[in-house]
């Protein structure tokens, strides 16, 4: 079983979406696999996220983008962890992300994008995987 202990992990709902059942899936599943999960809620902005990620010294970020908007969250949130001086931290989206905008996003720097055809063993593989 992959382990993620002694990680810590921001879980962030960039934008408008109300959405986050997905969300708190993954971050029950990466409290599981053994990592500390920092979850910020709600419609929270790219610099509240890279401020919470600075100030909790994280050693990655997961976005979740249901609504579309995440080429453009993505460029803010990258934008603000670099003012943040924490652009080396790993940044993971998942969410409503279809296939043919995955290339812009590695190209801005996301890590690893997941989607729902995606296992929760999957998704934490994945992460352990960028994390050591």
């Amino acid at each position: 079983m992959t382990t993620l202990k002694g990680k810590r992990i921001l879980i962030a709902k960039p934008g408008l979406d109300g959405h986050d059942v997905g969300a708190k899936v993954i971050a029950l599943a990466l409290r599981d696999a053994g990592a500390e999960v920092i979850y910020t809620g709600l419609r929270k902005t790219p610099d509240y996220i890279a401020r919470v990620a600075a100030e909790e010294n994280v050693d990655a970020v997961g976005l979740s983008i249901l609504s579309g908007s995440h080429l453009e969250l993505v460029a803010l949130t990258c934008a603000a962890l670099k003012r943040e001086q924490a652009e080396d931290v790993p940044l993971f989206v998942g969410g409503t992300i279809p296939r043919s905008d995955w290339d812009a996003l590695h190209a801005a720097g996301v890590a690893a994008v997941f989607d729902s055809e995606m296992s929760l063993e999957q998704v934490v593989d994945e992460v352990a995987r960028r994390l050591t």
